[in-house]
């Protein structure tokens, strides 16, 4: 099941400049990444809305589960392209396209081990976040296709190495979540601001 055949389930009109399995998609999310995004229910609103992704002027913030805190808040300016070997995976490529995040410390452990991070994006590439995390030697807890499960191979303390696989049982995905999104309603004009919840499986670890 997909969130368009959700929609069109109940009932609701979508704009169909993405296609009939696309249909009112502007921007999308991961599969198992969590949060808010925005869907257009006509082309009009659909136009206008890609239009402030593609000009940046729509804000996404989210948050992420790490091991470990980053040295210093940073911004992450790479080009980003499939990876080279293995088609699942997108990378840092120099020939890749312009690809900007920006990340930030929010909540450390005591042990500094279990880390919230928050990232803005100001570019959409497939699986940004993730790359840039991993290109700065932060993979996201249980993010299995960019090196999440290192965090447990290179663990050596054995209390600690049994807490992340404790908190891996508790999350059955990578810790990312659309945390907020903020764009101008394209018929009011209106500035609009969403804001998601902290899923329960992310909360569980921060809360251990």
């Amino acid at each position: 099941a997909t969130l368009v055949e959700w929609l069109k389930q109940k009932g609701y009109t979508l704009s169909s400049l993405g296609g009939t399995e696309r249909a009112g998609i502007v921007h999308r999310l991961d599969k198992g990444t969590s949060g808010v995004m925005v869907v257009a229910k006509n082309n009009q609103a659909h136009t206008a809305l890609s239009q402030q992704l593609s000009s940046k002027d729509m804000g996404r913030i989210y948050l992420a589960l790490c091991d470990l805190p980053l040295k210093e808040n940073c911004v992450i300016d790479r080009p980003i392209s499939r990876h080279p070997q293995n088609r699942l995976k997108n990378a840092v490529v120099s020939s890749g396209k312009p690809a900007k995040s920006a990340f930030a410390n929010i909540i450390s452990s005591q042990n500094r081990r279990v880390n919230l991070i928050s990232a803005k994006l100001f570019t959409g590439r497939t699986h940004q976040i993730r790359v840039h995390f991993q290109h700065i030697g932060h993979p996201l807890f249980n993010d299995y296709l960019y090196g999440g499960d290192n965090i447990i191979k290179g663990t050596t303390f054995s209390k600690y190495k049994q807490f992340i696989e404790n908190c891996f049982k508790e999350i059955p995905r990578h810790c990312l979540h659309a945390k907020i999104l903020g764009f101008v309603h394209p018929t009011t004009g209106k500035s609009m601001c969403f804001d998601s919840e902290l899923p329960d499986d992310m909360k569980t670890v921060l809360d251990k």
